[in-house]
């Protein structure tokens, strides 16, 4: 396990590979932002603008996927008062909603003025789905990002929308397997790094059946190129920054965590709109040895607002905290027992990570300043 020399990022994330100087993918594409043509790029996202509002669209122009963050909000913000699109927001409900996730989009909504639409799925399926995720991949919020994407395309084929905007390309912008340089379409999304090469179908059974994973499957590319759809990444015309967009909306009425980060949380606004994706995410520490406190400080880096030694810093005191706040919820949620959570955790320990020292699992390759 090898470090990022400008960042923290380790090279046990897939994908990342270190070039000579020691540094990752995701530092790589820093400086790869900061060389962009950025107002050409914005003139290019104009052009396709104005194709769209030329087909002069009965209803809906184009579709942006929101949750109740920040980045959804300001995306959408871009497409319906920047551009002046009649704009159709797509929500994936989640099961379990925090109260801040409610009023930001219902602060959204009317901060917009744009309709929205709630996809709320099979509360049946998707808790077998979500507990064989966990048990056979010890990643259970997998089906989710299946239908966060099948679910938004399938609805532009649904109400005839024919554009998706998307926010940024996760694999170009924070290293990853997929993508090495930035791309505008994002009509392959479902080929990414949160799905990888599986489909929902291998999880059909007795308790989840084919008639019940519509919203999990995603269309047909050709499906998408006869109806006319294009899919993009927003991030690719404009210079993406989490914080920025959290700062923007903060002022509309976006609120944070009102009780501050959760447990190994750096900030107190990335996820909060439900409460059961903090283990799924914990679940890469036990895999590959970093999970959220390594994301958002490396964040901060790639966008010059931390030093490598001040992550350091961060990452060491925080990466050891278990997400607590809503585990209970999580054990309810899938009819686990607390037994039964923690020997499947044990299935998935990366032993190349880590080493059991006095009975205590600790991470072999210390991060440390350099």
């Amino acid at each position: 396990m090898r470090y990022c020399t400008n960042c923290c990022l380790p090279d046990t994330k897939p994908g990342i590979t270190l070039d000579d100087r020691g540094w990752c993918n995701g530092c790589r594409t820093s400086l790869i932002k900061k060389e962009v043509d950025w107002d050409a790029r914005w003139r290019d996202l104009e052009s396709i603008v104005d194709q769209i509002k030329a087909k002069n669209n009965p209803f809906y122009d184009c579709i942006v996927p929101v949750s109740g963050g920040k980045d959804g909000w300001y995306q959408a913000n871009v497409m319906a008062k920047e551009f002046g699109l009649k704009v159709l927001c797509v929500t994936l409900a989640p099961h379990l909603p925090t109260t801040e996730g409610i009023n930001n989009i219902n602060a959204m909504i009317k901060d917009l003025n744009v309709d929205h639409l709630k996809i709320t799925l099979k509360n049946s399926v998707i808790k077998n789905l979500r507990r064989k995720c966990f048990l056979e991949l010890g990643e259970p919020n997998w089906a989710e990002h299946c239908c966060m994407f099948a679910g938004v395309v399938q609805s532009s084929l649904i109400y005839d929308v024919p554009l998706i905007v998307w926010g940024e390309d996760i694999s170009f912008e924070f290293g990853g397997i997929q993508s090495k340089e930035s791309k505008p379409s994002a009509i392959e999304i479902d080929q990414g790094d949160l799905i990888k090469s599986r489909s929902v179908l291998d999880f059909l059974g007795d308790d989840v059946l084919e008639r019940d994973v519509f919203f999990y499957q995603y269309p047909e590319y050709e499906k998408l190129k006869k109806a006319g759809i294009q899919s993009i990444y927003l991030g690719h015309f404009h210079k993406w920054d989490g914080r920025a967009h959290y700062n923007f909306v903060k002022e509309r009425g976006f609120k944070g965590r009102e009780a501050g980060p959760l447990s190994g949380n750096y900030i107190n606004y990335d996820n909060i709109d439900e409460k059961l994706c903090e283990i799924n995410i914990w679940l890469k520490y036990i895999k590959f040895g970093f999970w959220r406190p390594t994301d958002q400080t490396c964040y901060d880096i790639w966008n010059d607002r931390l030093t490598r030694n001040e992550a350091v810093d961060i990452i060491n005191k925080l990466q050891n905290e278990f997400p607590k706040e809503n585990f209970q919820d999580f054990l309810n949620f899938h009819s686990l027992a607390e037994e039964e959570f923690w020997s499947t955790v044990e299935k998935f320990r990366n032993k190349n990570v880590w080493e059991q020292i006095d009975g205590q699992w600790k991470i072999k390759t210390e991060l440390v300043k350099l």
